[in-house]
């Protein structure tokens, strides 16, 4: 039996049990992701940024490939996908998460998340610029209004400046984002050989090798006062919120429409902002709330943009 068969019924919608799956996942994927915000935030107290990454990456990828391994998924990349394992483990993998992890040292994490979330904005005009879909007036509409939530957060009123800091931390993370966006662009523009989860562990193992040498070549040996906490929260961070939050993804987007998984993964910047008042203390601001509000309204607008071939999982973080 092949996996549509498996999990449509006969009129071709979503079995129940199949949607009872893919919603179970999806609510681990954001629950994991936007927990995983202050984690890394708490992270960064005790190790620099690229160390902090390449040994989150480490772990994940050893988890990645035993899961893989215990589903018998682990199949060597095919020639014709090495461009997109390349494209999502450079610019999205190394890319996104170094330059998250240096803005995260200087912006607090309910505005790092909302920033970082800012992703599919710049997919909605680059996928009408590159790939030639569509600009329809609602997604227009998005745009604009994510670009309104950003002004709103950019209010040349009340924002310092003089900060050098901040003004370098607001630019990785919207980096970051421009990053991501480009990750995407190219996953849809790709025609899929291997079903998308099949690369992800070796994406991550990529991902290490040059997170890796990256960390030994800026920060120097490892020095890392291995306490109980540092531990726990690498973990974390590795395994629910990198290996598992991936697998989810791929069993939610393998499960429900692409719209529903899009929208539900709109959580996940919701679930960070709380769970970073909650560990770090960190209050929402009101100019934060309407941002974050408007952003999140402008991508819900564009979530049905339709991939050219094999659609892959949701790769949202």
């Amino acid at each position: 039996m092949s996996v549509s068969e498996r999990i449509t019924n006969d009129s071709g919608t979503a079995a129940p049990s199949s949607r009872s799956i893919g919603l179970a996942a999806l609510s681990a994927t954001v629950v994991a992701w936007g927990i995983g915000w202050p984690v890394n935030r708490a992270i960064l107290y005790q190790l620099p940024p690229l160390s902090a990454v390449a040994v989150r990456s480490a772990i994940a990828a050893a988890a990645l490939f035993a899961i893989a391994g215990a589903r018998r998924r682990l199949v060597r990349p095919a020639r014709e996908d090495l461009p997109v394992v390349f494209s999502i483990s450079l610019l999205h993998m190394v890319g996104y998460t170094v330059l998250v992890s240096i803005g995260l040292l200087f912006v607090p994490v309910g505005r790092s998340v909302v920033l970082a979330y800012t992703t599919p904005l710049w997919v909605t005009p680059g996928a009408a610029l590159l790939l030639g879909e569509r600009l329809t007036a609602k997604r227009a509409i998005g745009v604009t209004l994510g670009l309104a939530g950003l002004a709103v957060m950019f209010n040349p009123l009340a924002f310092d400046w003089r900060n050098s800091a901040a003004l370098w931390g607001n630019a990785a993370l919207l980096l970051a984002a421009l990053l991501w966006a480009a990750s995407i662009l190219h996953i849809r523009a790709h025609c899929w050989r291997a079903a998308p989860f099949d690369l992800i562990p070796w994406e991550m193992a990529l991902a290490t090798l040059v997170l890796g040498t990256l960390a030994l070549t800026v920060d120097g040996p490892p020095r890392i006062e291995w306490t109980p906490a540092l531990i726990w929260l690498l973990l974390y961070s590795a395994l629910p919120g990198t290996a598992l939050a991936f697998w989810a993804a791929a069993v939610a987007a393998q499960n429900l429409p692409a719209v529903t998984t899009s929208l539900g993964l709109l959580a996940a910047p919701v679930i960070g902002i709380c769970a970073s008042a909650a560990m770090l203390g960190e209050t929402p601001t009101s100019s934060l709330g309407i941002a974050m509000a408007l952003i999140i309204s402008g991508i819900a607008l564009g979530a049905a943009t339709p991939a050219r071939c094999n659609p892959p999982p949701a790769l949202l973080e």
